[in-house]
Order: structure tokens, then sequence, then C-alpha cells
């Protein structure tokens, strides 16, 4: 049973080293970052905490994410990849090796020409074009696929040999091993030299969706935003926490939560 935010005690969140984040959903509304949820981040870094976003959305929107945003690292494509800023220059980080990532790109392409001559209505996603290791098609950005469509198509992914992961907007075919949670604990490693295993009770993880569920299960501190509840159905795992408030809001909520306990 979800319990709300202010039952999460001011002790533990006193010993919070560093947040993660999901960004769809989680900190935006209908695609765009909320104004309050942006204002606490840079609230969260003015206060010393680590930011690490983690998202479904393309490597190429990291590279961005790293430059502009108060974060110390951006893990993209559900783990995937990563990127972040050393002496001023963007770098970036693979979950697989090049002969990997091969493979997993034939085995992609498959899976793309299978949907497009099984389900001809189902596009692939926006920001299709900024995917660099995975393939996602769009069920509820701008196409409003039925659940019977969803289940479809996650049954032509895994029936090709691949995980799907379903978020609020995507439902993406991944050809590895990798998740939002052991994506981000060996981005953490490599780029930052951070330990996320050892410590991952002074991490806060904040999601809104069935592809956030690694996260929540890894990281005993997990937060949802209000308008998880929707998600809850089709999870095995849910948050512990919950805001009052949904999307950017709830973030922001989460953050003054936070900020509180330390000052």
């Amino acid at each position: 049973m979800l319990q709300p935010l202010a039952n999460l005690d001011a002790t533990v969140l006193r010993r919070v080293r560093g947040v993660i984040f999901d960004v769809d959903d989680t900190i935006t509304r209908r695609g765009r970052v909320e104004a309050v949820a942006y204002e606490a981040l840079w609230q969260l870094a003015d206060a010393g905490l680590i930011l690490i976003a983690v998202t479904g959305r393309p490597l190429g929107w990291t590279d961005v994410l790293a430059h502009l945003w108060p974060v110390q690292l951006a893990v993209g494509e559900n783990g995937a990849g990563w990127t972040w800023l050393e002496s001023g220059r963007v770098r970036e980080g693979y979950f697989q090796n090049t002969e990997d990532q091969q493979s997993a790109s034939e085995a992609l392409a498959r899976v793309r020409m299978r949907v497009e001559r099984e389900m001809p209505h189902v596009e692939v996603s926006g920001d299709h074009r900024a995917r660099r290791c995975d393939l996602a098609f769009d069920v509820a950005e701008h196409a409003r696929l039925s659940a019977d469509d969803v289940e479809a198509l996650r049954r032509i992914i895994t029936n090709e040999g691949l995980r799907c992961s379903i978020s609020s907007v995507h439902a993406h075919a991944v050809p590895g091993e990798w998740n939002k949670a052991v994506g981000v604990v060996r981005a953490a490693r490599s780029a930052l030299s951070l330990d996320l295993e050892s410590e991952r009770d002074r991490w806060l993880f904040i999601g809104d969706s069935a592809n956030d569920e690694p996260a929540f299960d890894f990281f005993p501190l997990n937060v949802g935003v209000a308008n998880v509840r929707s998600q809850l159905a089709r999870m095995a795992s849910h948050p512990t926490w919950v805001t009052e408030a949904d999307r950017g809001q709830g973030f922001a909520e989460m953050a003054t939560r936070l900020l509180e306990t330390r000052a």
C-alpha cells in the first residue's frame, strides 16, 4: 500500500546523498518540464545533492541534459548509456560493448520490420532518430494505442527474444540486460566513481511508471509522483511513498520535503 510522502522519516531523509529521477511525467507535463520542477532541480543542486536523471528518452537527448541541466549524470534509453561533463566536455559511456551493440542493432531491425508488417498502424517514437541502443514505439505520446495493441506489441518484441519495457508514453524493445537500476548503478560507477550498490539507502529515486519498477525495487527510498496510481495495475512492484501532487508538481513536493529536513 502506498504511503503518503509525509510518512517518510525525516531522519532517513537527512542522510540522502543524491536524487535519481525519471523525466517523462515525473518532472514534465504534456512533454514539457514544469517550471516548479526545474526550479526544484536547482534548489536540490544548490543544497549540495547529487542529481542523476535516468530516462527512457534517447541518448542523443542525454547529451543536452548533461550539458544544460544541474545534473552530474544523465542516463538514457532506460540504462543503455549515459552522458556526463568532465572538465566542461561531454563524455559518454555504454552498457554494452561495441560487438554486442552490433548484434543488438540487427535484432532491433527485425522487430521493427515485424511491427511494420503485422501492426502497420503502430509508429516508432517521435524521438527515434536520436536513439542509439533501443527502439521505442509510440503508445501514448502522440498515439493512443489500446491496451490490446500494447499487449500485441509487447508479444512481438518478446517473441523476437528482446525484453519489453513500457513507460507512460513508449513501449521499448530492449536488446540487452540493462534497466533503470543496473544502468544507473553502472553509469554512476563508470562516470562518477560512485558505488550506489553499497549505499543504496542514501539515494532517493522518484518516478511514475512501469519502466521505473527496477529502480523502485532497487532503492529503498523510492517515491512515486501521484500519477503513478494510474500505472499500478500493470506494475508488479510499486513505490513505497507517493506525493499528493502529480508530475512536476509532485517532484517539487518531494524536493521541498527533502530540503526541509536538511535546513
